[in-house]
Protein backbone atom coordinates (compact mmCIF):
# COMPACT_ATOMS: atom_id res chain seq x y z
CA UNK A 1 0.00 0.00 0.00
CA UNK A 2 1.30 3.43 -0.89
CA UNK A 3 2.25 5.82 1.88
CA UNK A 4 0.65 9.12 0.90
CA UNK A 5 1.41 12.66 2.02
CA UNK A 6 -0.90 15.62 1.43
CA UNK A 7 1.02 18.78 0.49
CA UNK A 8 -1.14 21.89 0.56
CA UNK A 9 -0.52 25.42 -0.59
CA UNK A 10 -1.82 28.05 1.84
CA UNK A 11 -2.87 31.24 0.04
CA UNK A 12 -5.59 30.40 -2.44
CA UNK A 13 -6.05 26.82 -1.22
CA UNK A 14 -6.70 27.08 2.50
CA UNK A 15 -6.94 30.81 3.07
CA UNK A 16 -8.59 33.65 1.17
CA UNK A 17 -6.73 36.75 2.26
CA UNK A 18 -7.66 39.17 -0.52
CA UNK A 19 -8.86 41.91 1.83
CA UNK A 20 -5.70 41.76 3.92
CA UNK A 21 -3.48 41.45 0.85
CA UNK A 22 -4.81 44.65 -0.62
CA UNK A 23 -4.51 46.60 2.60
CA UNK A 24 -1.00 45.29 3.20
CA UNK A 25 -0.03 46.02 -0.41
CA UNK A 26 -1.40 49.56 -0.19
CA UNK A 27 0.40 50.30 3.08
CA UNK A 28 3.64 48.98 1.57
CA UNK A 29 2.98 51.02 -1.55
CA UNK A 30 2.62 54.18 0.52
CA UNK A 31 5.87 53.36 2.32
CA UNK A 32 7.81 52.87 -0.93
CA UNK A 33 6.26 55.54 -3.17
CA UNK A 34 5.00 58.12 -0.61
CA UNK A 35 1.90 59.25 -2.55
CA UNK A 36 0.46 62.66 -1.73
CA UNK A 37 -2.94 61.06 -1.06
CA UNK A 38 -2.86 58.01 1.21
CA UNK A 39 -6.42 56.93 0.48
CA UNK A 40 -6.40 54.42 -2.40
CA UNK A 41 -8.48 55.18 -5.51
CA UNK A 42 -11.99 53.79 -5.15
CA UNK A 43 -11.68 51.10 -7.81
CA UNK A 44 -8.14 49.97 -7.00
CA UNK A 45 -9.06 47.23 -4.52
CA UNK A 46 -11.49 45.55 -6.92
CA UNK A 47 -8.88 45.69 -9.66
CA UNK A 48 -6.26 44.18 -7.35
CA UNK A 49 -8.59 41.30 -6.45
CA UNK A 50 -9.01 40.46 -10.13
CA UNK A 51 -5.26 40.66 -10.70
CA UNK A 52 -4.19 38.62 -7.66
CA UNK A 53 -3.69 35.47 -9.80
CA UNK A 54 -0.58 37.00 -11.42
CA UNK A 55 1.26 37.41 -8.11
CA UNK A 56 3.88 34.72 -7.49
CA UNK A 57 5.37 36.13 -4.27
CA UNK A 58 4.26 38.83 -1.86
CA UNK A 59 6.70 41.55 -2.93
CA UNK A 60 4.92 41.76 -6.28
CA UNK A 61 1.66 42.96 -4.70
CA UNK A 62 2.61 46.65 -4.37
CA UNK A 63 4.07 46.44 -7.88
CA UNK A 64 0.64 45.36 -9.15
CA UNK A 65 -0.79 48.52 -7.60
CA UNK A 66 2.00 50.62 -9.07
CA UNK A 67 1.45 49.18 -12.54
CA UNK A 68 -2.26 49.99 -12.41
CA UNK A 69 -1.60 53.51 -11.21
CA UNK A 70 0.94 53.94 -14.00
CA UNK A 71 -1.78 53.13 -16.50
CA UNK A 72 -1.19 49.48 -17.37
CA UNK A 73 -4.52 47.81 -18.16
CA UNK A 74 -5.81 44.75 -16.34
CA UNK A 75 -5.71 42.79 -19.58
CA UNK A 76 -2.07 43.68 -20.18
CA UNK A 77 -1.14 42.68 -16.64
CA UNK A 78 -3.05 39.40 -16.82
CA UNK A 79 -1.57 38.48 -20.17
CA UNK A 80 2.05 39.59 -19.65
CA UNK A 81 2.70 40.20 -15.97
CA UNK A 82 6.34 39.12 -16.03
CA UNK A 83 7.20 41.78 -18.59
CA UNK A 84 5.12 44.47 -16.90
CA UNK A 85 6.60 43.67 -13.50
CA UNK A 86 10.18 43.65 -14.81
CA UNK A 87 9.62 46.95 -16.62
CA UNK A 88 8.26 48.69 -13.54
CA UNK A 89 11.00 47.29 -11.30
CA UNK A 90 13.77 48.31 -13.69
CA UNK A 91 12.35 51.72 -14.63
CA UNK A 92 11.90 52.69 -10.99
CA UNK A 93 15.09 50.99 -9.77
CA UNK A 94 13.24 48.84 -7.29
CA UNK A 95 14.67 45.96 -5.32
CA UNK A 96 12.63 42.81 -4.69
CA UNK A 97 14.24 42.26 -1.28
CA UNK A 98 13.39 45.79 -0.16
CA UNK A 99 9.83 45.39 -1.42
CA UNK A 100 9.54 42.07 0.42
CA UNK A 101 10.83 43.68 3.60
CA UNK A 102 8.26 46.47 3.21
CA UNK A 103 5.40 43.97 2.82
CA UNK A 104 6.56 41.76 5.69
CA UNK A 105 7.27 44.81 7.85
CA UNK A 106 3.70 46.04 7.37
CA UNK A 107 2.37 42.67 8.46
CA UNK A 108 4.71 42.41 11.45
CA UNK A 109 3.68 45.82 12.74
CA UNK A 110 0.03 45.13 12.13
CA UNK A 111 0.15 41.83 14.01
CA UNK A 112 2.13 43.39 16.84
CA UNK A 113 -0.22 46.34 17.21
CA UNK A 114 -3.61 44.75 16.46
CA UNK A 115 -3.47 41.03 15.80
CA UNK A 116 -7.23 40.55 16.13
CA UNK A 117 -7.86 43.09 13.39
CA UNK A 118 -5.29 41.44 11.13
CA UNK A 119 -6.73 37.98 11.68
CA UNK A 120 -10.26 39.23 11.03
CA UNK A 121 -9.42 40.20 7.45
CA UNK A 122 -8.70 36.60 6.42
CA UNK A 123 -11.33 34.08 5.38
CA UNK A 124 -10.68 30.38 5.25
CA UNK A 125 -12.41 28.70 2.36
CA UNK A 126 -15.56 26.74 3.29
CA UNK A 127 -14.77 23.40 4.87
CA UNK A 128 -10.97 23.53 4.75
CA UNK A 129 -10.45 23.90 8.50
CA UNK A 130 -12.74 20.91 9.04
CA UNK A 131 -10.63 18.97 6.55
CA UNK A 132 -7.41 19.86 8.37
CA UNK A 133 -8.99 18.71 11.61
CA UNK A 134 -10.04 15.54 9.80
CA UNK A 135 -6.46 14.91 8.67
CA UNK A 136 -5.20 15.52 12.18
CA UNK A 137 -7.75 13.28 13.85
CA UNK A 138 -7.07 10.36 11.51
CA UNK A 139 -3.31 10.94 11.60
CA UNK A 140 -3.14 11.31 7.83
CA UNK A 141 0.20 13.04 7.14
CA UNK A 142 0.06 16.56 5.69
CA UNK A 143 2.32 19.57 5.19
CA UNK A 144 1.90 23.14 4.02
CA UNK A 145 4.19 24.46 1.27
CA UNK A 146 3.82 28.19 0.77
CA UNK A 147 5.65 31.31 -0.35
CA UNK A 148 4.14 33.12 2.64
CA UNK A 149 6.27 33.68 5.75
CA UNK A 150 5.73 30.72 8.06
CA UNK A 151 5.05 32.90 11.10
CA UNK A 152 2.02 34.42 9.40
CA UNK A 153 0.66 30.98 8.50
CA UNK A 154 1.09 29.78 12.07
CA UNK A 155 -0.68 32.84 13.45
CA UNK A 156 -3.64 32.37 11.12
CA UNK A 157 -4.04 28.65 11.75
CA UNK A 158 -3.57 29.06 15.49
CA UNK A 159 -6.52 31.43 15.35
CA UNK A 160 -8.52 28.48 13.99
CA UNK A 161 -7.24 26.10 16.65
CA UNK A 162 -4.88 24.27 14.26
CA UNK A 163 -1.49 23.42 15.73
CA UNK A 164 1.13 21.46 13.81
CA UNK A 165 4.73 20.35 14.01
CA UNK A 166 7.68 22.39 12.80
CA UNK A 167 8.41 19.95 9.99
CA UNK A 168 4.87 20.34 8.63
CA UNK A 169 5.40 23.89 7.40
CA UNK A 170 7.67 25.02 4.56
CA UNK A 171 7.34 28.78 4.26
CA UNK A 172 9.18 31.50 2.38
CA UNK A 173 12.01 31.33 4.89
CA UNK A 174 12.97 27.88 3.56
CA UNK A 175 14.16 29.64 0.38
CA UNK A 176 13.56 26.68 -1.91
CA UNK A 177 11.23 26.35 -4.90
CA UNK A 178 8.22 24.15 -4.27
CA UNK A 179 9.38 21.46 -6.69
CA UNK A 180 12.60 21.09 -4.70
CA UNK A 181 10.71 20.82 -1.42
CA UNK A 182 8.54 18.11 -2.96
CA UNK A 183 11.63 16.32 -4.22
CA UNK A 184 13.17 16.31 -0.74
CA UNK A 185 9.95 15.08 0.80
CA UNK A 186 9.95 12.16 -1.64
CA UNK A 187 13.63 11.37 -1.12
CA UNK A 188 14.02 12.01 2.59
CA UNK A 189 10.74 10.79 4.08
CA UNK A 190 8.89 7.45 3.97
CA UNK A 191 6.20 8.74 1.61
CA UNK A 192 6.04 7.14 -1.81
CA UNK A 193 3.27 9.38 -3.12
CA UNK A 194 2.42 13.07 -2.63
CA UNK A 195 -0.89 14.72 -3.36
CA UNK A 196 -0.01 18.35 -4.10
CA UNK A 197 -2.87 20.84 -4.13
CA UNK A 198 -1.97 24.29 -5.45
CA UNK A 199 -3.81 27.20 -7.02
CA UNK A 200 -0.88 28.46 -9.11
CA UNK A 201 -0.75 26.85 -12.56
CA UNK A 202 2.87 27.86 -13.19
CA UNK A 203 3.89 26.17 -9.94
CA UNK A 204 2.26 22.94 -11.07
CA UNK A 205 3.95 23.24 -14.46
CA UNK A 206 7.32 23.60 -12.72
CA UNK A 207 6.74 20.30 -10.90
CA UNK A 208 5.48 18.50 -14.00
CA UNK A 209 8.76 19.26 -15.81
CA UNK A 210 10.69 16.73 -13.70
CA UNK A 211 10.45 13.00 -14.35
CA UNK A 212 11.65 12.21 -10.84
CA UNK A 213 8.53 13.91 -9.49
CA UNK A 214 6.05 11.63 -11.25
CA UNK A 215 4.99 10.35 -7.82
CA UNK A 216 3.56 13.79 -7.10
CA UNK A 217 -0.09 14.01 -8.08
CA UNK A 218 -0.88 17.54 -9.23
CA UNK A 219 -4.18 19.27 -8.49
CA UNK A 220 -5.22 22.81 -9.38
CA UNK A 221 -7.65 24.30 -6.85
CA UNK A 222 -10.33 25.99 -8.93
CA UNK A 223 -11.45 28.15 -5.97
CA UNK A 224 -8.06 29.84 -5.61
CA UNK A 225 -6.13 32.62 -7.29
CA UNK A 226 -6.40 31.49 -10.88
CA UNK A 227 -8.41 32.56 -13.91
CA UNK A 228 -10.77 30.70 -16.22
CA UNK A 229 -8.11 30.62 -18.94
CA UNK A 230 -5.61 29.11 -16.49
CA UNK A 231 -8.10 26.41 -15.54
CA UNK A 232 -8.76 25.66 -19.20
CA UNK A 233 -5.03 25.31 -19.80
CA UNK A 234 -4.73 22.95 -16.84
CA UNK A 235 -7.51 20.78 -18.26
CA UNK A 236 -5.34 20.22 -21.33
CA UNK A 237 -2.40 18.89 -19.30
CA UNK A 238 -2.48 15.17 -18.59
CA UNK A 239 -0.47 15.61 -15.39
CA UNK A 240 -2.84 18.12 -13.79
CA UNK A 241 -6.35 17.66 -12.47
CA UNK A 242 -8.61 20.63 -11.77
CA UNK A 243 -10.64 20.12 -8.62
CA UNK A 244 -13.39 21.92 -6.74
CA UNK A 245 -13.74 22.37 -2.99
CA UNK A 246 -16.19 19.47 -2.92
CA UNK A 247 -13.72 17.24 -4.77
CA UNK A 248 -10.96 18.31 -2.39
CA UNK A 249 -13.08 17.11 0.53
CA UNK A 250 -13.84 13.84 -1.26
CA UNK A 251 -10.14 13.34 -1.97
CA UNK A 252 -9.33 13.49 1.73
CA UNK A 253 -12.26 11.28 2.68
CA UNK A 254 -11.06 8.63 0.23
CA UNK A 255 -7.74 8.44 2.06
CA UNK A 256 -9.38 8.10 5.47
Amino acid sequence: MKSTLFALDFDGVLCNGLIEYFQTAWRAYCQVWSPSVITPPEDLAASFYRLRPVVETGWEMPVVLRSRLLGYSEQEILEDWRRVCQTVVEDEQLNSSELANAVDGVRDRWIRENVDNWLSLHRFYPGVIEQLNHLQALEIPWVIITTKEGRFVRALLAGQGIEFQRNQLFGKEVKLPKYEILRRLLNETPYSEIIFIEDRLNTLYSVAEYDDLRAVQLYLADWGYNTESMREMAEQDERIKVISLEQFEALIVNYS
